[in-house]
């Protein structure tokens, strides 16, 4: 193995890990110290837009001005900024909040059935042999999660699954709804806009001075691993993989993230993790991986996972 694929080997599964233990970090502030999701959600949102922004305001980057310069491009940054960034962060989290880490994050990872099912839809074509798998996989998994394999009764409460359910749809939606804003625009630009607009709508719900709570050495260095390495190096780690390995290895990488928070969650918190719910992670898992190679080995246009850029933008 060269150095350069070994460093991106080593980002994006340092990136993915980063995300996994933030929602570990987060179930601990509001599970343990009262602190509330909106709060968190605003405050994140906010910081991590300016930070992102910074970032590309340092590195030069055009696009920071000229999204706005775009009537039509500025609404639909406005609008993925509340639907799919806003959406995807506030579900997350809320599942976090009524169940814990680790299921949360699990169930997250089903968007990439939603996103298979949506194109299969608005491309007419039926979902191929190894997209059905992942999907009956999904399903599989799904179901160990909630119920760790007694059919009678559900291992998480309504709530966490609900919102669960609702993180995963905000995550396709999040992936799915900027694809023409990334053909013209830095991930930089389009993800630091979207935090800080989502941010500032949030706080007319949720100010971010309006808190409970309690401050200590402890959640105040929680609530900064957060926002700095559960976001930006996080972020930062993630992008900067796709320079040394190819974006499939990078998705398939990417699944330690639940990892990850399933193993902080169960050492650190003490949340219990039995074999119905590693049955439930391995097969969701492998749904990420079926989907991922399913993609990379199939020619984009007889696969109806793998539409193009220019010809998705037909769609949206």
């Amino acid at each position: 193995m060269n150095k350069s694929r070994f460093k991106g080997i080593a980002l994006v599964i340092f990136g993915a890990t980063l995300w996994g233990i933030s929602g570990t970090v987060a179930e601990f502030l509001f599970q343990k110290n009262s602190f509330t999701t909106e709060w968190l959600v605003v405050v994140r949102l906010l910081l991590s837009g300016i930070l992102l922004l910074s970032y590309g305001s340092i590195k030069k980057d055009p696009g920071i001005k000229e999204i706005w310069k775009n009537k039509k491009d500025a609404i639909t940054l406005v609008s993925f900024s509340v639907l799919g960034m806003l959406g995807s962060q506030y579900t997350y989290f809320a599942a976090i909040k009524y169940g814990n880490a680790a299921t949360a994050t699990i169930l997250q990872y089903l968007s990439p059935v939603i996103i298979t099912c949506y194109v299969a839809i608005v491309s007419k074509k039926l979902p191929n042999k190894n997209q059905i798998v992942a999907i009956l996989l999904a399903i599989v998994g799904t179901f160990f999660i909630i119920t760790k394999g007694d059919i009678h009764s559900l291992s998480i409460s309504k709530q966490a699954l609900f919102w669960g359910l609702c993180s995963a749809f905000a995550a396709a939606i999040y992936t799915l709804q900027p694809v023409k804003l990334l053909t013209k625009y830095s991930s930089i630009t389009v993800v630091g806009w979207g935090m800080l607009l989502g941010g500032i709508a949030f706080s007319f719900i949720n100010p971010p001075w309006k808190f409970s709570g309690t401050w200590s050495v402890a959640t105040v260095s929680a609530v900064a691993f957060v926002v700095i390495f559960g976001t930006l190096f996080a972020y930062y780690c993630y992008l900067e993989s796709l320079n040394y390995i190819q974006p499939t290895e990078t998705s398939i990488l990417g699944s330690f993230e639940p990892l990850s928070a399933a193993f902080l969650s169960v050492i650190w918190l003490k949340n219990p993790f039995g074999m119905g719910d590693i049955v439930g992670t391995v097969c969701i898992i492998l749904t990420t991986i079926i989907l991922a190679y399913a993609k990379k080995d199939e020619p984009k246009e007889e696969t109806c996972e793998s539409i193009d850029k220019n010809k998705f933008e037909e769609y949206i």
